[in-house]
């Protein structure tokens, strides 16, 4: 009777454990679109090699009554290298970035609970013209 106890109170609470890590690690609590400048976006770590990045968005701000131009910061992951060979290639576009956000993160994913999955569209800024600017010679 004891040992049927004791079994059955460890299916539970091994049960319990795998139910909560999922719900940490592997549960997509939300996803979304963010859309700015990447700032710096580098491959980093001791074993686990994963690509972490920093994007600036723009926008207005709502707080000051002159509503003045703030800089958001969104700080991503990626874990996979199609998607980071594509963020390197858009580095002086507008990007925009599809995320899913997990609850917990895991050491081969990255250290943000932001990764990225994919890339929805990348462009030039508006209001510079990088192809027409003359290249200085560096002396």
């Amino acid at each position: 009777m004891k040992t049927k106890v004791l079994a059955w109170t460890s299916v539970i609470i091994v049960a319990i454990l795998f139910i909560a890590g999922y719900f940490k690690f592997y549960f997509v609590y939300s996803e979304g679109v963010n859309e700015g400048d990447i700032n710096y976006f580098q491959k980093e770590g001791f074993v686990f090699k994963t690509y972490e990045g920093k994007m600036i968005q723009t926008g207005y701000n709502s707080k000051n009554a002159n509503t003045t131009i703030q800089s958001n910061e969104f700080k991503f992951s990626v874990d996979q290298d199609r998607i980071a060979k594509q963020i390197e290639e858009s580095s002086s576009r507008q990007i925009k970035l599809h995320w899913k956000r997990y609850l917990g993160t895991l050491p081969w994913r990255g250290k943000s609970e932001y990764v990225v999955d994919s890339i929805m569209s990348s462009s030039k800024p508006q209001g510079n013209d990088y192809d027409n600017l003359l290249e200085v010679p560096v002396y």
